[in-house]
Order: C-alpha cells, then sequence, then structure tokens
C-alpha cells in the first residue's frame, strides 16, 4: 500500500472478540499477529490507527482455571484483569516485530461524564498518535459498573472514532458484512453501502448476539448509523478475511459501509456521548418537535417547552423528550431548572438548548 493511495489519514479500528477468539474459547495468535502485520502496513503508509480491542476475558481464560466458584461478573473481573496483561504482551510483541510501540489505554463509560474528562482523553490518545505509538484502547471491565458499561466495544470504537475526528471506523467481525438476511440462507445476500434509518434494520437483520461478545449485528449497524450520523464512515466486514485492513483503508468495496450522512462539530460530538450524564429532562410539545426535526437548523426556545423534570444547572446534559416519554435527544441547557420553569411557553426568549449544542436521535429523523 503506497502513500498517495490511501483514502483515509485517520482510523479506528475495533476488533471483536470473535475474531480474536478461536472455537475453544481461546486467543487466536495467528490471527492477532495477522491484524498487526497489517496495521503496521497501513501505518508505515502514514496513516493514524486507534485500536479499540476485544479478547481480555479470553487471555485470562488461557493462563489461568479458576478453583473457585465465582459469580459472573466476579469470574469476568478475574479474567480481564490477568487477561488485559496477556493481551498486551501479544500486542506489544507483534508490533514490537514490526517496529511500532503500542500503548494501553482502558476506559469506561464514566470518562465520557464531562467535557474535561472528555478531552483530557482526547488529549493522551492525540498525543500516543503524533509520537507513531499505536493505542489499544479497551474497556476497563474490572472496575465497570453494569448499569454504566458501554452496551460492547462498538460503542466504546464509536464513541472514540467521534472524539478524535476519525476519517472512518473499521468494525472487524466474524462475519463478512450486514445481509439482507440470515446469512445461514443462500437466498441472503450482503449489502454493499447501507443508506437506510434504524427502523429498516429491524426488517432484515437477525438479532442474534456473538458467541463471545455482548453484542449483535443489530447493535453494531445501530451504532454504526449513529456514528455516519455524525460523520464519519463506518465498514463492517470480517476481521478474518485476508488483507482486509489495507483492503477497507483503500475502499475496495469489501464488507458493508455506512457512509457519512452529515459532518458535526466536535460539541455535538461529546454531547452524543453523553447519553449517560442526562440531569434532566425537557419535555417538548408537538409543535417543538416539528421544528427540531425539519430541515432548518433550529434551537430549543421556551416557548416549546411544556414540562421541566429534575435538578440540573446552567451547561448541564439534559434529555429532550416528547409529551409521551420518548427520548428524541441531547442538549446542553443554557439555564437551570429553575429558571427554565419560570420561562415555560413564553415566546421572545433566548434558547433554552443551542443548535450548536444539541443532538438528535437518527431513529426519529
Amino acid at each position: 500500500m503506497s502513500s498517495d493511495s490511501k483514502f483515509y489519514q485517520k482510523l479506528v479500528i475495533k476488533i471483536g472478540s470473535n475474531v480474536l477468539t478461536n472455537d475453544k474459547g481461546l486467543p487466536d495468535l495467528p490471527t492477532l499477529q495477522s491484524l498487526v502485520k497489517q496495521i503496521a502496513a497501513i501505518k508505515k503508509a502514514g496513516i493514524q490507527v486507534i485500536v479499540v480491542s476485544s479478547g481480555a476475558v479470553a487471555a485470562g481464560r488461557s493462563v489461568y482455571k479458576s478453583k473457585n466458584k465465582l459469580g459472573h461478573i466476579a469470574q469476568k473481573q478475574l479474567f480481564a484483569a490477568l487477561g488485559q496483561v496477556r493481551l498486551m504482551e501479544h500486542y506489544s510483541d507483534f508490533f514490537k516485530k514490526e517496529d511500532f510501540l503500542c500503548a494501553q489505554v482502558l476506559v469506561t463509560k464514566e470518562d465520557f461524564r464531562d467535557r474535561k474528562h472528555y478531552l483530557n482523553m482526547k488529549n493522551c490518545l492525540s498525543t500516543l498518535l503524533e509520537n507513531q505509538i499505536v493505542p489499544i484502547v479497551n474497556e476497563n471491565d474490572v472496575i465497570s459498573v453494569t448499569e454504566l458499561m458501554f452496551t460492547d466495544n462498538d460503542e466504546l470504537a464509536g464513541m472514540v472514532a467521534t472524539m478524535l475526528n476519525a476519517d472512518a471506523l473499521f468494525i472487524l467481525s466474524n462475519v463478512d458484512g450486514v445481509f439482507d438476511g440470515d446469512p445461514a440462507l443462500e437466498t441472503s445476500g450482503i449489502i454493499n453501502v447501507f443508506e437506510g434509518n434504524s427502523r429498516e434494520l429491524n426488517n432484515f437483520v437477525v438479532a442474534k448476539k456473538s458467541e463471545f461478545g455482548r453484542g449483535g449485528m443489530i447493535t453494531k449497524c445501530r451504532n454504526a448509523l449513529k456514528v455516519a450520523g455524525l460523520g464519519i464512515p463506518v465498514h463492517i466486514a470480517n476481521g478474518r478475511t485476508e488483507n482486509i485492513i489495507p483492503s477497507l483503508a483503500n475502499r475496495e468495496g469489501v464488507g458493508t459501509l455506512f457512509p457519512a450522512t452529515k459532518n458535526a462539530s466536535n460539541m455535538k460530538k461529546w454531547v452524543a456521548t453523553s447519553d449517560a450524564y442526562s440531569k434532566g429532562k425537557l419535555i417538548i410539545n408537538d409543535g417543538a418537535v416539528k421544528a427540531l426535526f425539519s430541515a432548518k437548523a433550529t434551537s430549543l426556545l421556551a416557548v416549546g417547552i411544556v414540562e421541566v423534570e429534575g435538578e440540573f444547572k446552567k451547561s448541564d446534559i439534559v434529555s429532550i423528550c416528547n409529551e409521551t416519554g420518548e427520548e428524541l435527544g441531547l442538549g446542553i441547557s443554557s439555564y437551570s431548572n429553575a429558571y427554565t420553569k419560570t420561562i415555560l411557553g413564553l415566546k421572545n426568549q433566548k434558547p433554552v438548548v443551542h443548535y450548536d449544542f444539541l443532538y438528535l436521535f437518527e431513529m426519529n429523523q
């Protein structure tokens, strides 16, 4: 791959459990080494790469058999704690053979909770890239609390891609792409480019979880649509396909592409990742719903708000819901909950949530 052939400058590559794990649930080292060689090849062509890697639990399982009967969470924590060390040893050894250094970055969803933490993490990853070091990112399963865990590493990869303004996100799984039906049926084929919406996914994507991972194809597709809606194309492809990473980097049409549909500002990208940290709700009427989802860029005004729930301060994240309780989006409030209540339904007020700080969910657009 030559430098003049590259299409993308900065990539986030998510490698799933089913790619890095064999049929016995143990690490598949030949596949891991092959992927590292491919990443090294595109790095030598000048492309920056951030890896979001699963596989720690499998690596832990390969070095220790629990002598005591443990609960599911305790066992996962044990294997993850052991496995992160072993997994990084493998990455470090394989990258060293390609003359690159790699670094471990463990995160939890809490690390995305406020702008300061978010920017600190972004600066750390950017510094690694500037020094030609490959960040290996994974969720810190050892300390993650269940209710604040990422849906899976697809969600984490999407959040990292938006944070770093990546040119594309590659999601490598054990399937060749998104099929227009059950992949087990001969009548089903791969969708080369998906240009539909979330509602259309349920018509053909089989809701089946991966064998070793937390998520399934529905989850992958929904995350892909969200990331594409923030301006970053997403490719879903088979990580075991020969030379898959350079092929995707050269836009050779393998797998399924979710093309970018719009470009969002850095602030909107942060708001989009903050759904777990909403401090309150703004309930809006039908007129406000229509205005927000119209083609015209529109801020949320007090005249369209009918109710305020929760306690929040100026600059806190708030959820925006319609009168039936459906969550429509997220935004940064210009006012506290107390002050917002004093201007409900009033005209000629400054925006309660300015358009620049407003993120609307794709499924409602």
